[in-house]
């Protein structure tokens, strides 16, 4: 006798919860994520009209009635996915595992901490779906890829923050001295807070240096700061180009974990080795 392997999909009522969750090729699927889409907006409307203050005190019971419908139906479209993949700590840790256990958390957490609903707008996030149920594989290639850039440059990435937060550091402190109490930098905290606005090139202008030394610091962050905005930005391009030259990727939701975007011609998961 035969048995179902670790890498062959889920079988049986598994199996067709995985094609009508994950899979918009069948009409069972694609009016599954059609209606999953106006769910999202219709949730996302509900939370940003209760933060009117007019809507909320003449509708806000209503409101909230239909944050907690939505926030119970998409409690149970999250269970239902896990229940469908093969592997569901690999989908619960994808990014779309994430934002949609995002997705219900603010409202349980708004039991214990008040206003936390209003963090319900993530919600908006599952809207990138969209590409998915309307067949945009190309897009979803292109997200691939730059997701792909961004995971290899975080090494180099890291780096060069840990020495812009070494210098914001230094340059508290000096600012801390040369200013001191009297012209607002009364802490290296608080120094540390205009240094980085000052290389963002924010400038809020709230604290600004009064002494000739402490200008002349400034003037130099501030040249430095465009050197601060264009470093990772040429990291994350080199890192784009060399990502381009992977191949196309489809829609299709591996079975054992639910990601998707894999190349055009796998026959396994890349993430978790399920044949696809």
């Amino acid at each position: 006798m035969a048995f179902p392997s670790e890498q062959s999909p889920p079988p049986g009522i598994r199996a067709r919860l995985h094609e009508i969750i994950f899979e918009a090729d069948t009409p069972a699927g694609r009016a599954f994520d059609v209606g999953l889409l106006v769910a999202i907006l219709l949730s996302v409307l509900a939370v940003i009209l209760e933060s009117v203050r007019s809507i909320r005190v003449e509708h806000g019971q209503t409101i909230r009635w239909v944050e907690w419908c939505f926030t119970g139906l998409f409690t149970v479209e999250y269970g239902l996915r896990l229940f469908s993949v093969r592997r569901p700590l690999l989908y619960a840790r994808s990014f779309f595992g994430l934002v949609d256990l995002l997705a219900i958390l603010p409202s349980y957490l708004s039991l214990v901490m008040p206003g936390a609903h209003s963090l319900l707008v993530v919600r908006v996030l599952r809207m990138l779906r969209v590409f998915r149920v309307l067949k945009l594989a190309s897009f979803l290639g292109e997200a691939e890829v730059l997701l792909t850039a961004l995971r290899a440059s975080r090494q180099k990435i890291t780096v060069f923050l840990g020495a812009v937060l070494s210098t914001v550091v230094v340059m508290g402190a000096v600012m801390y001295f040369v200013e001191g109490e009297q012209h607002g930098f009364d802490s290296i905290p608080r120094g540390m807070y205009w240094a980085i606005v000052t290389m963002t090139t924010v400038g809020f202008g709230d604290i600004t240096p009064k002494t000739v030394p402490g200008q002349f610091i400034a003037s130099v962050l501030m040249v430095m700061g465009y050197g601060v905005l264009a470093v990772p930005t040429g990291i994350v391009s080199v890192e784009l180009a060399a990502a381009t030259r992977h191949g196309p990727v489809t829609t299709q939701a591996c079975p054992g974990c639910g990601v998707q975007g894999h190349d055009a011609d796998a026959a396994h998961c890349k993430y978790c080795g399920t044949r696809l």
